[in-house]
């Protein structure tokens, strides 16, 4: 091959890649403009936001807007309960997915894929099929207004189940046929083999379980009626009002409720996307 071909080659495949790097600037910009535009208004005043045509930056910028969100809601007691409903949802789907994903990938038993088959199911069905049931029992149990009310539905998930039985499929047998040999036995190949391989998994289902319990709204919305035990999601859905809304304040109040997880994510996306991976998912 001579050397003008391969020239010729190396421009082509960087005018390719100059276009991709293009194509996919242009991508993420479109991506991020929601948020920037987010930004703008929670430093800007109620009536920039709302003039026509609307304002792209404020002719004084308003910091006081997210000093006011604390006077216009609980922000600090419904970020701690943001927080503990998180933790123990995560702590929940961690265990109670990895056991079952465990089980329906590694062990035999009988009628196990009608079992499976029933719990991704589950999927099948819009989440809001579910939501009178899960109030009745919820009140039957004396939970309204509570913490394990609101947790309660979150501790296991059908696509946490999946998640981890892929994982958990991708692992090769001869380790959990060494361990059986050594005389382990099953809950011990669990915890002390398969547990420690299966990591990329775990923080995958642990971020998607902290992505969606920060931002579900719909079931504490029903459950909590009080301040002390409403998550940031109902109290920013507080903030509206029913005749008029103070935009800057409520954009403020999403941009601090949003900083913790987007920082977090930002901080282990190369695992979950590492998780997902192996798994099989798409």
């Amino acid at each position: 091959m001579s050397d003008l071909t391969v020239r010729a080659g190396r421009r082509v495949k960087r005018g390719n890649n100059t276009v991709a790097h293009v194509v996919l600037s242009i991508g993420g910009l479109l991506m991020i403009a929601p948020l920037l535009y987010q930004v703008i208004m929670s430093i800007s005043t109620n009536a920039e936001v709302q003039s026509t045509p609307p304002t792209l930056w404020p002719t004084e910028i308003q910091w006081h807007n997210f000093a006011d969100v604390f006077s216009n809601m609980n922000f600090g007691s419904s970020l701690m309960v943001s927080v503990l409903i998180t933790v123990i949802r995560v702590v929940g789907q961690v265990i109670l997915c990895s056991l079952a994903g465990y089980a329906f990938a590694r062990m035999r038993f009988r009628g196990r894929g009608l079992i499976l088959g029933v719990i991704l199911s589950i999927l099948m069905v819009p989440s809001q099929l579910f939501l009178i049931p899960q109030f009745q029992i919820i009140q039957s149990l004396g939970w309204l207004n509570s913490i394990p009310g609101i947790v309660a539905p979150g501790l296991f998930s059908a696509f946490g189940v999946f998640l981890m039985r892929q994982f958990f499929m991708g692992l090769p047998d001869e380790l959990e046929d060494a361990a059986r040999l050594d005389g382990a036995n099953p809950f011990q190949i669990f915890t002390k083999v398969m547990m420690p391989l299966a990591a990329n998994g775990l923080w995958a289902l642990v971020i998607i379980t902290i992505l969606w319990s920060w931002n579900d709204l719909l079931w504490p919305l029903v459950v909590a009626s009080t301040q002390n035990s409403a998550p940031l999601s109902v109290g920013l859905a507080n903030l509206q009002g029913e005749h008029a809304n103070n935009y800057p304040i409520l954009m403020a109040a999403s941009l601090m409720a949003m900083a913790p997880i987007l920082i977090l994510f930002i901080a282990m996306q190369k695992r979950v996307m590492a998780g997902i991976g192996r798994s099989g998912l798409k």
